[in-house]
């Protein structure tokens, strides 16, 4: 491992410490504006400090973690999670999802009236 000193880029550390799947999708994160580091809205190669705030609002849900400890590797899960210090809100319940009706095979499409009956099932 390397040492704990300087600086890492932010779509490394964020994939290193198994925030996303891949180093790919942690700079396409960073550059559709979905990271912020203190605050701020970085480009993937924004060096990381041990101390600061990176914001990662991935698969629905925003995950706030405080870095503990740099890491420029991916490591195992148990040694990841040591990295930092996860402030995340909890995820939203789930909400149950309403069976939504369903049509015979071969049935054709659905008529103006079946259509809008399902459209006020669902609520729009």
């Amino acid at each position: 491992m390397v040492p704990d000193e300087g600086a890492v880029r932010v779509d490394s550390w964020i994939w290193s410490v198994r925030l996303t799947k891949t180093r790919s999708m942690a700079a396409s994160a960073c550059r559709a504006g979905h990271v912020r580091v203190n605050g701020e809205r970085v480009k993937p190669a924004h060096p990381v400090k041990a101390g600061d705030e990176v914001r990662l609002r991935a698969a629905g849900r925003e995950r706030v973690v405080v870095v503990r400890r740099l890491l420029r590797k991916r490591v195992g899960a148990p040694v990841a999670a040591e990295a930092y210090v996860d402030n995340s809100p909890p995820p939203p319940p789930r909400e149950e999802l309403v069976a939504a009706p369903r049509r015979d095979r071969g049935a054709g499409r659905p008529t103006k009236r079946e259509r809008r009956e399902t459209e006020r099932l669902r609520g729009r």
